[in-house]
């Protein structure tokens, strides 16, 4: 019999760093406004505020890199090179375009940026660092034909909030209203999950998969006191003494089941972006596509939010990389928690029918990423996902 995950709630050491996984309190806000032009879409779409036009909309939308640059701190801090905060900005900005990409936005992307830091601790090589990112991978992505468009930004300092900083995007865009992905999507369908993890034509380095969700469990989960007693200006002191930097490792750790990879570079890896991918697979194929999932806030369980009256199965997923199993093994987290918060192996879905799949699977590989069929959608009278884990288990949620 499958395990039932209970209703998703933070677990105790993850409620007790300040964290909700969930967000249960802003979606019970945001999901009475106003939904926009097209209810059940990955991101609100409104109508066209910058031209006035019937056949257009406007996507306006805010992420960014989360408590990972605080990862970049300590290793800046401990090394003396600003270079880790490079794949910050990167973080930061792709945690805005992926979501977009779901829909349907890969073209004539702006973007701008929001530093809030603690001057006396991030001064300005940080800045510099973190600038020049951003630019090395708008470069990057304007070099495979996805036009992303640098807005400027705003740095504040404001020391008495945050002892590092903080790395936040905006981005807009503006679609006509046939380009949309509504995210309607079809039992019946298979899902192609892309790999998270690997190193891809358009990355410099082998990427861990680590993305920029759940930075908070891993840091203090994986990290050792040493980091706690030399940096308290990096976590709230309020925090139980036990839970904050608890794990065994220091970043020049090795990590265990890689090859050659510490736990500083697996937990800094920048966020892979899949917009060339789907910028490819959008042009041929985007009437038959049905959905486009990007498995950030609630990882695997993000599908539930999504389409209506479906039961997702996800019966053969990707090996777990090596960075999610340290994790696990070092917080006792349980399966249910770990595919809440990680994406676990693959951070991009695609919805749509079976004789496609192995063209979108040869588009990703193409780009040097692995994709497969990782399951399929079927009828049922609520949302519900079934997930089968690389060991066999079934973990229900619903």
């Amino acid at each position: 019999m499958p395990d039932r995950a209970p209703p998703p709630t933070a677990s105790p050491r993850y409620a007790a760093r300040g964290v909700s996984a969930e967000k249960h309190d802003v979606h019970q806000v945001v999901d009475q406004l106003d939904q926009g032009l097209f209810p059940g879409s990955f991101c609100k779409v409104t109508r066209d505020v910058i031209a006035g036009s019937d056949t257009h909309c406007n996507i306006i939308h805010a992420d960014g890199s989360g408590t990972k640059s605080v990862l970049a701190y300590l290793q800046y801090r401990e090394t003396g090179d600003p270079t880790a905060f490079h794949g910050i900005a990167q973080d930061s900005i792709v945690m805005n375009l992926d979501d977009l990409l779901c829909v349907g936005a890969t073209q004539n992307i702006l973007l701008s940026n929001t530093i809030n830091r603690n001057a006396k601790n991030c001064p300005g090589e940080v800045i510099k660092a973190l600038i020049e990112g951003s630019e090395m991978f708008i470069a990057s992505m304007q070099d495979l034909g996805v036009n992303l468009i640098s807005g400027g930004g705003e740095t504040a300092d404001v020391g008495d909030l945050t002892g590092t900083l903080t790395v936040d995007s905006n981005a807009v865009v503006r679609l006509a209203r046939t380009e949309v992905m509504a995210n309607d999507i079809q039992p019946g369908h298979v899902i192609i999950g892309l790999a998270s993890s690997g190193q891809c034509s358009y990355e410099q380095c082998f990427n861990s998969g680590i993305g920029s969700n759940g930075l908070t469990s891993a840091r203090h989960e994986l990290l050792d006191r040493y980091y706690a007693d030399q940096y308290p200006e990096s976590f709230d002191t309020s925090i139980p003494k036990e839970l904050a930097y608890c794990g065994p490792y220091r970043l020049e750790s090795p990590l265990p089941g890689s090859d050659n990879m510490t736990v500083g570079e697996a937990i800094l890896s920048p966020t892979r972006t899949f917009a060339p991918v789907v910028k490819t697979l959008l042009e041929t194929y985007a009437p038959m596509i049905s959905g486009l999932i990007h498995c950030s806030g609630g990882a695997q369980t993000k599908c539930l939010k999504f389409g209506r009256n479906l039961h997702y199965v996800k019966d053969n997923l990707f090996p777990v990389p090596a960075i999610f199993d340290a994790i696990q093994a070092a917080s006792q987290s349980s399966d249910e928690e770990m595919y809440q918060v990680f994406n676990m192996g693959h951070r991009l879905e695609v919805y749509a029918p079976d004789n496609i799949a192995r063209d979108v699977i040869d588009i990703a590989a193409s780009y040097g990423i692995a994709a497969q069929v990782i399951g399929y959608t079927e009828p049922n009278p609520h949302n519900k996902l079934s997930l089968r884990n690389p060991a066999g288990r079934t973990i229900v949620y619903e």
